[in-house]
C-alpha cells in the first residue's frame, strides 16, 4: 500500500493552481474536465514528480460539511496539511518576497522548525523542517 493522491479543499481551482505552481513551485500533473466547471486537477512537487499528487479539490463549493470543516480549521489557526522543506527560514523568506502571508513565522519546536501560511484558497499550510 502506498500514498498516491492526497486532496486539499480549495475555493477556486484556477486561483489554487496559480498559487501552488507560481508561488510554491509545484508542477501541474493532471488537468481533466469533470463537468460543471470542475476539474481533476493535481500538482506534484518539483523534487518528486513521480511522488504523491496533491488534488486541488473543489469540495467546499459542493459539500457543505467540507466547507464547515475547512472554515473551522482556518479560523482556529490549524493547518490543513504540512509540507516538508529543507530550510524553513529560506522558504519563509522566499515566499514572503512573493507576497505570501504567514500567520506563524519560523519557530523552533523541539526537533522541528515550523511556519504557517495562508494558501489564499481557504487553508493554513504548515512548513516543517526537521532539525
Amino acid at each position: 500500500m502506498r500514498v498516491t493522491v492526497i486532496s486539499i479543499p480549495v475555493l477556486d481551482q484556477e486561483k489554487a493552481l496559480k498559487f501552488y505552481t507560481e508561488k510554491l513551485g509545484f508542477i501541474k500533473k493532471k488537468d481533466t474536465p469533470l463537468g460543471g466547471g470542475n476539474r481533476w486537477l493535481t500538482v506534484v512537487s518539483r523534487d518528486a514528480q513521480d511522488g504523491p499528487e496533491l488534488v486541488l479539490e473543489p469540495a467546499p463549493l459542493h459539500f457543505e460539511p467540507a466547507k464547515v470543516f475547512q472554515d473551522a480549521l482556518r479560523e482556529a489557526g490549524y493547518p490543513w496539511t504540512q509540507f516538508d522543506v529543507d530550510d524553513v527560514q529560506g522558504e519563509y523568506d522566499r515566499l514572503v518576497e512573493l507576497g505570501v502571508e504567514f500567520s506563524m513565522k519560523p519557530t523552533e519546536m523541539g526537533v522541528v522548525k515550523v511556519a504557517v501560511f495562508n494558501d489564499t484558497c481557504g487553508n493554513n499550510i504548515q512548513l516543517v523542517e526537521e532539525l
